[in-house]
């Protein structure tokens, strides 16, 4: 999770993406609890590879640190300073690469099967797409093995798309790889990446496996985000997830669900919901929103509002109905 988010701007400026909150709770906190809980394996340490450290500060440091403590795993931080490729960033965490791990990237949400092949020495985790030339994809034999990675390929390979999530029976392995792969000189723009120690792996006779997952959505900028803020409330509210806390307060108003109302959210003369996720202490006055993602502490008075991202601590106070603002402003 070392990346800036800038696709996501500006509610990256001040928060790190995956620790953007969406239906109530970070991405990086949903993420790495889903991965806890269907492993079904207990987990003794969480290895974050963090970017530099005046934007990923102490409190983030924190977060994390107690995000681990919850799942009875230690948290170890690792810092990637230059942006130089997926498999640059995990070499960063060197020292806690043995022994068997999940590798994920911290920029979407998932709902999944990630039941562990005994067979495989590592397991790629797909989902199918129905545009494949948009995405990485991978190369199945006829046995469903993957033997190949295929980049936005222009004709056709498979439609299973890579999403972020890998397993390896010895992590080792993979490091041995990229270390052989960090060792060469880079071209300018080139970078060093996660599937240059993979393909080395197949080469060698490693079996990879795919493993499906149910849902994959993506958190890469303002409208995608909102999309996934609604799909999650609605897989929130099957699984039966309280979204509600206990001490709003509904004046004249009306929730909607599926909805997220966080704690100290005041409503007054409002209408909220579908699909709003409301941060804690958040003030909404002679308003309707739908399909809208609202962070702490902000302040919505007046307005009609239908796909809008609000940033924390935001006041607004007018008549647009599609709007992206980041914390701290405010629109009168």
């Amino acid at each position: 999770m070392a990346g800036r988010g800038s696709r996501l701007r500006p509610h990256s400026l001040t928060v790190p993406k995956p620790l953007l909150p969406v239906a109530g709770t970070p991405i990086v906190h949903q993420l790495v609890s889903e991965i806890a809980k269907v492993v079904d394996t207990p987990i003794d340490e969480i290895a974050f590879i963090l970017g530099d450290v005046a934007f990923f500060g102490s409190d983030v440091e924190q977060q994390l640190t107690v995000l681990a403590h919850s799942l009875g795993a230690k948290a170890t931080i690792y810092r990637q300073d230059e942006p130089l490729g997926t498999g640059h960033a995990i070499m960063c965490a060197a020292d806690s690469l043995s022994g068997p791990a999940v590798v994920a990237y911290a920029d979407t949400i998932i709902r999944a099967d990630l039941t562990l092949d005994p067979k495989a020495d590592a397991v790629i985790w797909v989902k199918q797409v129905a545009n494949p030339s948009a995405y990485g994809v991978v190369q199945l034999n006829d046995a469903k093995q993957i033997v190949g990675l295929v980049e936005k390929p222009e004709t056709f390979v498979s439609d299973q798309a890579v999403i972020g999530i890998y397993y390896f029976k010895d992590i080792g392995i993979l490091k041995e790889k990229l270390t052989h792969v960090v060792d060469r000189q880079l071209l300018p723009g080139q970078e060093y990446q996660i599937n240059d120690g993979i393909l080395a792996m197949m080469e060698e006779g490693y079996h990879f496996h795919p493993g499906v997952v149910k849902e994959w959505m993506d958190c890469g900028n303002p409208q995608i985000t909102l999309d996934t803020n609604s799909q999650m409330l609605k897989i929130l509210e099957q699984e039966e997830v309280p979204l509600v806390a206990s001490d709003v307060v509904l004046d004249n108003s009306e929730v909607i669900p599926p909805c997220y109302i966080g704690e100290g959210v005041v409503l007054k003369n409002s209408k909220v919901g579908p699909c709003v996720a409301l941060g804690a202490g958040t003030q909404v006055h002679n308003s309707t929103l739908s399909h809208s993602l609202v962070q702490q502490h902000a302040k919505v008075h007046n307005a009609n509002l239908e796909r809008a991202m609000l940033g924390n601590n935001v006041y607004f106070n007018g008549k647009f109905t599609e709007i992206s603002i980041g914390d701290y402003s405010t629109l009168k």
